[in-house]
């Protein structure tokens, strides 16, 4: 169902305040899909992975040595291409935002341990028990 007028509106106004507020965040938004290729890329990949396997099956099977490495050659290079494109795809904007703050929930939660350690090194040096 399409917006209003109005809504529509109120949309761009909502982004407009949005960039000026934090243009960084707003643009890791609008760039926060997949891109154009990388589904196609990905489908590729599976199937030249599977067509490999049947050639280095094929190949195995007719004790064909060189249809065997070709196959295992595709199957290499499909499989390549699909780590490649999921690797190669960003990260949304609320997966990138919560990165930091678990890196320094982290620091915090070590940093208080070795504290605690440290301070039970320091009573036993001193002679205190614990």
């Amino acid at each position: 169902m399409p917006l209003s007028e109005h809504e529509q509106r109120l949309l761009e106004q909502m982004e407009r305040a949005l960039y000026a507020e934090d243009p960084k965040f707003a643009s890791s938004l609008r760039s926060a899909g997949p891109r154009p290729g990388s589904r196609r890329r990905a489908a590729v990949g599976v199937l030249m992975a599977l067509v490999g396997v049947g050639l280095l099956i094929t190949g195995a099977a007719t004790s064909i040595v060189v249809v065997g490495v070709i196959g295992f050659l595709a199957m290499l290079f499909g499989t390549f291409l699909v780590i490649t494109t999921l690797r190669a795809q960003p990260e949304t904007a609320a997966a990138q935002t919560a990165k930091p703050a678990a890196k320094q929930q982290a620091k915090q939660h070590k940093a208080g341990f070795m504290d605690r350690v440290e301070e039970r090194f320091r009573k036993r040096r001193d002679g205190d028990d614990l």
